[in-house]
């Protein structure tokens, strides 16, 4: 089974509405998916409106994936990111993803240490070349790290595995969908782990156990 805690959909970049992108996973056999547009201060309320309202219609038909409705702050001001994933948290989103400095985009200087100081983020996304100390703190407020397959965030994935397994922070795999191509198969996800230089066990405990953990949080 399949758990993806990272998909855009036409409300923030993505090409799919929330009912496709969640036909496609189940055909992929995702057990969970997480969707989590861009969101700022201006649009938060209504991302989190509109996908919970998606959320419990497609529920009352499916019954074989678990959907998540959460956010991925982006590009946001660093210090305003634990005020901003409170405020998602209270307004209903039931994770809080922070873009991270990932090597191929402009993200402001901070981006991951502001993020790694708040208790209200779950999943630190594409983090790039972070360092020790800000891995640290994200350890202490229990943020996981994600393993992506999207190009050009993915180019530092073995740094952001090595750095968490001197942590022993939890890893996840997640794929930042966009297109329908971007959606991975289990089989994938696994080479996407093991290209990154898991071991077998990082990459069982990536696919399975930590998604799990993160479900037990909602």
């Amino acid at each position: 089974m399949r758990y993806d805690f990272h998909t855009h959909t036409i409300f923030s970049d993505g090409e799919l509405i929330p009912s496709e992108l969640i036909r496609r996973a189940s055909v992929l056999e995702h057990r969970a998916v997480g969707i989590t547009d861009h969101a700022d201060a201006s649009n938060y309320k209504d991302l989190i409106e509109k996908n919970t309202l998606a959320k419990q219609e497609l529920s009352n038909y499916m019954d074989d994936i678990e959907i998540v409705v959460g956010v991925e702050l982006t590009h946001i001001p660093p210090k305003s990111i634990p005020k901003m994933a409170k405020k998602c948290k209270n307004e209903g989103a039931e994770i809080v993803v922070v873009h991270g400095e990932t090597p191929v985009e402009p993200v402001a200087e901070k981006t991951n240490y502001y993020a790694s100081i708040s208790e209200d983020v779950d999943i630190l996304a594409h983090p790039g070349l972070i360092d020790i100390e800000t891995a640290q703190n994200a350890l202490e407020n229990n943020i996981f790290f994600e393993i992506t397959s999207r190009k050009g965030h993915s180019l530092t994935n073995g740094h952001v595995v090595s750095v968490a397994r001197e942590l022993k922070i939890p890893m996840v795999i997640n794929t930042d969908t966009h297109a329908p191509s971007d959606l991975i198969t289990y089989e994938f996800a696994r080479k996407v782990g093991l290209g990154a230089g898991m071991s077998f066990r990082e990459l069982e405990n990536s696919l399975t156990t930590n998604p799990l953990e993160i479900l037990k949080r909602i």
